[in-house]
């Protein structure tokens, strides 16, 4: 499903993945998601083996920059929901990457034109100081800075379930 709102002279596009919300979850998500956009959501909800009753769903959306953050503040904070926000970059402002699990919060990343992470300065920095104090060590500030976590966490629902939908990504010669 594809939802755009109104007023996006300067839009961003992104896509919304919900990999795992309880039945009675699932319109309480489109409500949330709906009233971020602007529109009415109606998701197409396909069974998470990863997850017993539980279900999944993705949306494509376009709308102004920053978007996928209202949308990962509108989601987060719910008991046994999992999703992932991406938001592309645009000419005026960087993309994003949002990835929600319960037990590990909210993880957010700046990403490039490529969609890169892009990790700020300042926070490279702090996890040299961390490692440096041994507080603990690089190896692991810089997998949290990435969000290897989260997408430890996430990998097994990212796999599309049986009757879920699939997106095949062509490369360009």
């Amino acid at each position: 499903m594809n939802v755009t709102t109104r007023g996006t002279s300067r839009a961003s596009r992104g896509v919304v993945y919900i990999h795992s919300a309880p039945s009675a979850v699932c319109p309480h998500v489109e409500w949330a998601i709906g009233g971020v956009l602007g529109a009415p959501v109606s998701l197409s909800w396909t069974p998470q083996p990863a997850a017993t009753g539980t279900y999944r769903a993705e949306l494509s959306w376009q709308g102004a920059p920053g978007t996928a953050a209202r949308i990962c503040s509108a989601l987060r904070g719910w008991a046994h929901l999992r999703f992932e926000v991406t938001e592309e970059p645009t000419p005026a402002s960087e993309g994003a990457r949002y990835s929600y699990t319960p037990g590990l919060g909210v993880f957010s990343a700046v990403t490039g034109l490529h969609g890169d992470l892009m990790i700020p300065e300042d926070r490279l920095r702090a996890a040299v100081a961390r490692a440096a104090l041994g507080e603990v060590t690089l190896e692991h500030q810089i997998d949290r800075l990435l969000g290897r976590p989260w997408d430890d966490e996430l990998e097994t629902f990212r796999h599309a379930g049986e009757g879920a939908p699939v997106r095949w990504l062509h490369q360009v010669v």
